[in-house]
């Protein structure tokens, strides 16, 4: 079963065709990669699946709904209750605990869930640095409670940008071991990295070259 489907999309901006003519579909379950060089059209997918930005042209079909005709307002309601983002710059609230951190993220869904927040942090290895502020903790956990909050409304999606790009080698491997494990679980994936070593732990890689598919490659699992 399809989860995602892009077709036809292109992105315009004046005169630069971002992306041109994209059809792609990520299955239920699947972990997918997106690769290519500066200027290739990542950021602009990435938007476009996320919900926060609409295609020129074509359509976006997320949990069978086109979403690519919906408003604004509209988006930003899909955004909150099917995807769970993941970003490089983590984007904490500097004032607010670990714990807080997440909670945001329910209130802003339902109601927000102290024990079930813990739990989330637990599940990436955090609970014992629930009630510290992002200055205290690393550049790896406060990634970790990034991915936590991405989780705690259960997302149908999870999309990460560059999720490992400001992170050095042992905390990349524990980010890395996260996705295994929620890969494992069965959740739907979709990661945009310039680093080979994480995209050829996706089941498929798709490169990117100047708005267009250029090739996409089935990884070996």
């Amino acid at each position: 079963m399809n989860l995602l489907e892009l077709q036809d999309i292109s992105k315009i901006y004046g005169n630069v065709k971002a992306l041109q003519n994209i059809d792609l579909t990520v299955r239920q379950g699947e972990w997918l990669a997106i690769m290519g060089p500066s200027g290739s059209g990542k950021t602009t997918m990435m938007n476009i699946i996320g919900c926060m930005d609409k295609p020129s042209n074509g359509a976006v079909i997320l949990d069978g709904t086109n979403i690519s005709k919906e408003s604004a307002k509209s988006l930003t309601g899909i955004r909150r209750d099917k995807i769970g983002l993941i970003f490089q710059q983590f984007h904490l609230i500097s004032y607010l605990t670990a714990l807080e951190n997440v909670m945001v993220a329910q209130y802003y869904h339902s109601m927000p869930d102290e024990k079930e927040a813990l739990q989330a942090l637990e599940r990436v290895g955090l609970g014992d640095r629930a009630r510290h502020l992002p200055s205290q903790l690393s550049g790896g956990e406060q990634q970790r409670v990034c991915i936590a909050r991405a989780l705690i409304n259960y997302p149908m999606l999870i999309l990460a940008d560059e999720p490992t790009g400001n992170l050095d080698e042992a905390n990349e491997g524990i980010v890395l071991d996260i996705f295994k494990q929620l890969h494992k679980d069965g959740s739907t994936i979709v990661v945009v990295t310039h680093d080979p070593e994480v995209a050829e732990e996706a089941q498929r890689t798709v490169v990117l070259e100047h708005g267009r598919i250029a090739r996409i490659v089935e990884n070996e699992k």
